[in-house]
């Protein structure tokens, strides 16, 4: 493996990756244990520094207003790493930085990675803490300005040093670089080259065999990060791989849940073997709502028909997870256990003895208030699904945008605009857009994804 090493530093506006800006950097060339050449500047991250960021780096709104911008530098940065792994004490810090830098340039950043704080623990089991500070302190390095990245990534450099003269320093810089894969185990076709040169975007992977033909299909919000974690993986399905894949394609979709809807149409379409040895089982229950013959509202487990969809989307693999849901539900809402159809029989149900139900059970509630409380439930967990509108995600490059498009509840199709263009024609959108097909898994995705809130923006549309 090379020993040649980029180790970096950089000082921030904060800790968001997607709100903070980068206002310093450097880098620290290293071949083997000796250091070769280095590079710093100042970043004007246009906008201005925290205080608490100047108190703690120094670094203030004045010595920056004469810095270059990212993108001035941006070319000087990859020619200095290209070729060399990238060093960081947090690797995930400085790199998830860096690479959202040049995402917003639409430029893809890629490069192995080593974080020195997770070498040492490999190393030097025995100490309490891994941070600069105290693994400086243990070798004897000086720190001359804490918290200014050119003399943190000299004194990380240093401790790189350090750690290459220990024994096995060579076998464990190879596993974490290489997430634990050994390439003699890799399947024929796959190299540690090809996997390292992969995107760390959102997307669907597919894995085919000797002949070309599909036999895995997945999706991460990370498909470089997916791919190792597979090859490296010791199970059944592990063992499948090994015995099967021999190359792999992908798709960057830019949003998670695109991703979803793609992976399952794609799963169901090909069928590939793998899948179906590692087939989930499909989510067959859901809740209904109907007045029983005194008029209170129910909300039961309704197990569904294939292909049938939900009127309150929500959906459950086994009986049991809908049984937990509807016990939930009773506790936020003091709702009745019979009247959710968690008991059977008359007097007062479980709820109703511990208080917490406040007696629909025996009568002692009308239906008028239970209902309240019953309607109130549901329009909480389910109204998001009611109306037309677009749901918005980040797209395949910095340029785009992803939309999910949904009419009455029903996710109609999905698609990518430049970001220059509105969204709020929904004729321009139906016609770009990829039609689908809704079913059950799907209508799932998009409950689960409103409910998490995990788009980026919605939209309503006329």
């Amino acid at each position: 493996m090379s020993k040649k090493f980029a180790v970096i530093d950089i000082e921030t506006t904060g800790g968001l990756v997607k709100r903070d800006r980068i206002i310093e950097i450097a880098i620290i060339l290293m071949e083997d244990e000796r250091i070769v050449d280095q590079y710093s500047t100042l970043i004007n991250p246009g906008r201005s520094i925290p205080y608490n960021i100047t108190q703690i780096t120094g670094i203030n709104d004045e010595m920056v207003a004469g810095a270059p911008y990212f993108f001035e530098v941006a070319r000087d940065i990859v020619e200095w790493t290209d070729g060399h792994v990238f060093v960081a004490q947090n690797v995930r810090f400085d790199y998830g930085f860096i690479r959202r830098e040049f995402e917003q340039l639409g430029y893809t950043y890629t490069r192995r990675q080593l974080c020195t704080s997770r070498l040492s623990r490999r190393l030097l089991p025995d100490l309490k803490h891994y941070g600069l500070d105290p693994l400086t302190r243990h070798f004897g390095i000086e720190i001359k300005n804490r918290h200014r990245a050119f003399d943190d990534a000299y004194a990380t450099a240093e401790l790189l040093g350090k750690l290459l003269q220990m024994q096995d320093s060579t076998k464990k810089i190879h596993q974490l670089v290489n997430q634990g894969i050994k390439e003699s185990k890799l399947p024929p076709g796959i190299t540690l080259d090809r996997l390292h040169g992969l995107p760390e975007e959102c997307g669907v992977y597919y894995l085919h065999d000797a002949s070309g033909e599909t036999v895995y299909i997945g999706k991460s919000i990370n498909i470089k990060k997916r791919l190792f974690e597979h090859f490296a993986e010791i199970s059944n399905k592990g063992t499948l791989m090994e015995q099967y894949v021999r190359d792999f394609t992908f798709t960057i979709t830019g949003s998670e849940l695109i991703a979803l809807i793609l992976e399952s149409n794609e799963i169901k379409r090909n069928n590939p073997i793998i899948n179906r040895a590692q087939r989930a089982k499909p989510k067959n229950f859901t809740i209904s709502s109907s007045p029983d013959e005194s008029g209170y509202q129910q909300i039961k487990i309704l197990k569904l028909q294939e292909g049938e969809a939900s009127t309150y989307q929500k959906y459950f693999t086994i009986r049991q997870h809908g049984t937990q849901f509807l016990k939930n539900l009773a506790e936020h809402y003091q709702l009745c256990y019979s009247k959710l159809g968690l008991e059977k029989g008359t007097g007062p149900c479980f709820a109703y003895n511990i208080g917490k139900c406040l007696g629909a059970c025996i009568g002692e509630e009308l239906p008028e208030t239970y209902n309240v409380r019953v309607s109130q439930a549901l329009e909480d967990l389910f109204e998001p699904l009611t109306g037309h509108f677009v749901l918005l995600d980040p797209g395949r490059t910095s340029e785009e945008y992803s939309y999910i498009y949904i009419r009455e509840g029903e996710l109609k199709g999905y698609g990518w605009r430049d970001k220059e263009y509105p969204l709020d024609d929904a004729g321009v959108l139906t016609e770009e857009m990829v039609h689908i097909t809704t079913r059950p898994e799907i209508q799932s995705f998009l409950s689960h994804y409103i409910d998490k809130k995990k788009y980026t923006k919605r939209i309503d549309l006329e």
